[in-house]
């Protein structure tokens, strides 16, 4: 292993060509399109995952502490490794690629990667060993069973901040539909856990920890599974620690307020459920939440980070170039187009939140009175979708303007916030800690076009706000169709599985249709540019 001074920078290379704009634009949209489906199949699968877990173990009992272990590896997660070091990663590497710095590149993504490694194997090491102080004041029951899952679960950590590093390479070659698979592969090898091993486990807790090393299996499989496709890149990982590369020193630098304003919002899921075992009801509170909160990220997975993920490596490259119109389009499309899709997600969402519900999950363990609670939190998580999508796009945009410490101040004050209104909302149940969470994305989103604004000159609010009054019309007269649809089948076919199939998917369906049809008559330009791309995939 070798340590050496400031990388190398005699790679000569020529910079990569800039593709024509309306050439870049289209391979924008292939990418967006392909990485969407990518991304929705691995959502897909969660949901059955979730579908799967909730008939072994419902939201009632034990299950709650498993939550909470599972709570504090996925929030160190987000804070040091996959999404922090990746977002942190990818303008420092694709401003090398840009530059025609191809070999310390790849020097720095090698470097960083063994740093990385040795860092969280320390910091997992460290955890196993204080597991029984850090644990048992988050949650007041099942002490010895929170320690043990949780010690099963920390690995996650170390071996997601390798996958930070393989990602953000392979997104920087703007190669989206990997990363996005890999994911697939995590569910699958989770439900096959749980469907092979909770039904030979004799006890409640033993079942749990089938699910935690199933979780912990999955997660080496998601990390490998990219390995084939960085051996086609223009270089590879060495072993190597070039720890005083400038360029190792600013993705670091970067990480910080990355690592701030990406992990304190799962920092704020840790907060909603501590305060929810503490303070409303620790045999239902924490897992009701968590499982609302799954149905919830379905449509953010499927369209706000395919959206975000895609068009960040571009912003990158426009920041590099300091191409500030380009930037700014490319800002003000990624919007309106989370607006496009999350807005009427978020209204069908609302008022069909019980019967999706009851549909997705009331089977086994998961018995009709947990129903209710579910749905109440469902429908106030729902209420903040667009805004949530909108500040991943907007953190995105800072992220590539590396400009880290303005959206990570929005985030502590984000974090302070979600944590007062948790306390004020606990009072009326479960759904309250949800609505605190909404109520937050729109403040964080108000506050962070504020700030691009000032960083940018203008953010072309006109043409956003424009967009969204015309989406909000035509997603209201969607959501109020789904919900007249299920209303007038719901009454004759009943409760059951079936009853549910045959009164929500054509309720849902006839809401896409009616929000297509008045996006079509209210002249919506994503509606446009949907249109436009379909035409040209019928001429490819």
């Amino acid at each position: 292993m070798h340590t050496s001074g400031a990388g190398e920078t005699t790679d000569t290379a020529a910079a990569p060509a800039v593709p024509p704009p309306a050439a870049s634009h289209r391979r924008l949209a292939r990418s967006t399109a392909i990485f969407s489906l990518a991304t929705g199949l691995s959502r897909v699968l969660g949901l059955v995952r979730e579908v799967v877990a909730k008939n072994y173990f419902g939201v009632q009992g034990s299950v709650n502490a498993f939550q909470i272990a599972f709570l504090v590896p996925n929030t160190v997660r987000a804070l040091v490794a996959d999404s922090a070091l990746s977002a942190a990663f990818v303008p420092v590497f694709s401003d090398l690629l840009e530059k025609g710095e191809r070999k310390r590149a790849w020097r720095v993504a090698s470097s960083l990667l063994w740093l990385s490694t040795l860092a969280l194997g320390a910091l997992t090491a460290l955890f196993m060993v204080l597991a029984p102080w850090v644990m048992r004041p988050l949650y007041p029951d099942d002490h010895a069973l929170l320690v043990g899952l949780s010690r099963v679960l920390f690995p996650i950590v170390a071996l997601l901040g390798v996958s930070g590093i393989f990602v953000g390479i392979l997104n920087s070659y703007d190669e989206f539909t990997v990363p996005a698979l890999a994911p697939v592969a995590w569910n699958l090898a989770i439900i096959a856990g749980l469907v092979l091993g909770v039904p030979r486990a004799d006890t409640s807790d033993a079942k749990l920890y089938v699910y935690a090393f199933s979780i912990l299996i999955g997660t080496v499989i998601q990390v490998l599974l990219p390995l084939p496709w960085l051996r086609g890149k223009d270089g590879k990982l060495e072993l190597v620690l070039d720890w005083r590369d400038p360029a190792v020193l600013q993705v670091f630098k970067l990480m910080i307020p990355v690592t701030l304003s990406l992990g304190l919002i799962n920092i704020n899921a840790l907060i909603d459920g501590v305060v929810a075992g503490h303070r409303i009801d620790a045999d239902i509170a924490p897992a009701a939440i968590d499982a609302a909160f799954r149905i919830y990220m379905l449509p953010q997975g499927v369209f706000s980070v395919a959206i975000a993920t895609v068009l960040f490596p571009a912003l990158s490259r426009f920041a590099s170039r300091g191409d500030i119109p380009g930037f700014r389009d490319t800002v003000s499309v990624g919007v309106r187009q989370m607006a496009f899709l999350l807005v009427p997600a978020s209204i069908v969402t609302i008022v069909l939140a019980e019967p999706i519900t009851r549909l997705i999950y009331q089977r086994g363990a998961f018995t009709p009175n947990q129903t209710p609670v579910v749905a109440a939190a469902l429908a106030a998580f729902a209420a903040g979708l667009t805004f949530n999508g909108t500040m991943l796009m907007l953190n995105r945009a800072f992220f590539s303007l590396q400009s880290n410490w303005l959206p990570t101040l929005v985030a502590l004050g984000n974090l302070f916030l979600n944590a007062v209104l948790d306390v004020a909302f606990a009072p009326v149940g479960t759904w309250g800690i949800a609505l605190s969470t909404s109520l937050v994305n729109v403040a964080g989103s108000a506050a962070l076009f504020v700030l691009l604004r000032r960083k940018i000159g203008r953010v072309n609010f006109s043409e956003i706000s424009s967009s969204f009054v015309r989406i909000l019309a035509a997603a209201a007269l969607a959501g109020g169709t789904a919900f007249g649809v299920w209303t007038a089948i719901d009454s004759a076919v009943g409760r059951s599985l079936g009853g549910q199939l045959v009164s929500v998917l054509p309720a849902v369906a006839a809401a896409v249709a009616v929000y297509f049809g008045a996006c079509f008559a209210f002249k919506v330009r994503e509606m446009q540019a949907l249109l436009s791309l379909r035409g040209r995939l019928r001429r490819a």
